[in-house]
């Protein structure tokens, strides 16, 4: 008798042991290297520092929160730079001819809900492939943020609209909450909720889910409207933080969306995610900006840091498929 069968437990323990490991080395990862840079680079830990680490990184999170229900239907969104900056112009050009903050809001989120819904309808009913149809997506939405603007910046001169990205409460800046809310609402979405269970599923298997009687392609659509929704709201509040509508601004932004959604252990291969995860990985890509802004690191070193995250981030993704293989 062997044992294992002697002593069912022992041979389970290992199990457990890699399950917990996988499920927790993210967030211990990030505690020690949070704890290293702490004790080795000078105001990394200072109050006003971790502050506006959390206000750098509250767009991506907000975007990150959606695109984790992309990633999870096994699809993804190229177009939310794009859609930040055109949301940002737009509302910024809408306030400056109506003087409405209201309407200005309403403009922008209004606008990236139909982007949102455009590369749903196309990727869902018209089979057009994520790749490509958000790629599309992104270029021409870029190109309308510049013919709106004409190619220039649109400045923002009304306070009412500048304090939504300056105002705070209980001490932390308005948009670090907005980023904190999403999070929450977006978390109890996913593991409390019928959509976030067939969010899921669909990831898993589609066929297999539209059998158990998922609306795959509405669905994918609602995902898609909600991911441009949540992205419009990042860019009017860029917008009001940086006081003009960038047709520029988010050149990039995507990719470190990605980069942090994966990191935070969501499947590129669909069917998996995790809300703290993604936390954790937007944590991690803004800490890591953070440091080398704080070293004066060149740019140009900071975009070969975000590649080697990025790549690293889905070697780890296949490292994690292959095991759960096995």
């Amino acid at each position: 008798m062997s044992v294992s069968e002697m002593n069912p437990s022992a041979a389970a323990s290992p199990l457990i042991s890699r399950q917990w490991l996988s499920e927790y080395s993210m967030p211990l990862a990030y505690v020690f290297l949070f704890a290293i840079l702490s004790a080795t680079v000078e105001n990394f830990f200072s109050l006003t520092n971790v502050i506006g680490l959390m206000l750098s990184v509250a767009q991506i999170g907000m975007v990150a929160c959606t695109m984790m229900l992309c990633l999870a239907s096994r699809d993804f969104d190229l177009s939310v730079g794009s859609t930040i900056a055109f949301a940002g112009v737009l509302g910024a050009i809408v306030l400056e001819h109506s003087g409405s903050v209201a309407l200005a809001v309403a403009a922008g989120l209004g606008a990236g809900a139909l982007i949102g819904a455009l590369n749903g309808v196309l990727i869902a009913y018209l089979r057009v492939n994520a790749l490509i149809a958000t790629l599309a997506t992104m270029l021409m939405v870029r190109g309308l943020a510049f013919i709106v603007s004409k190619g220039q910046a649109v400045g923002i001169n009304d306070d009412s609209f500048i304090d939504f990205g300056d105002t705070r409460i209980f001490g932390l800046p308005l948009p670090v909450l907005v980023a904190g809310a999403c999070f929450i609402v977006f978390g109890i979405l996913l593991n409390q909720t019928v959509f976030g269970r067939n969010t899921l599923a669909i990831g898993g298997n589609p066929e297999a889910a539209r059998l158990a009687g998922v609306r795959v392609e509405r669905l994918r659509v609602w995902i898609f409207l909600l991911q441009g929704l949540v992205t419009a709201m990042a860019g009017l509040i860029l917008a009001s933080r940086i006081t003009s509508g960038q047709p520029n601004a988010a050149q990039g932004f995507e990719l470190d969306v990605i980069s942090a959604c994966v990191l935070g252990g969501v499947s590129l291969q669909g069917g998996k995610a995790r809300i703290f995860g993604v936390l954790i990985g937007v944590l991690i890509m803004g800490t890591v900006e953070n440091v080398m802004n704080l070293l004066d690191v060149d740019a140009f070193y900071q975009y070969l840091m975000r590649g080697v995250i990025l790549l690293l981030a889905v070697l780890l993704d296949q490292l994690k498929t292959r095991g759960e293989r096995r």
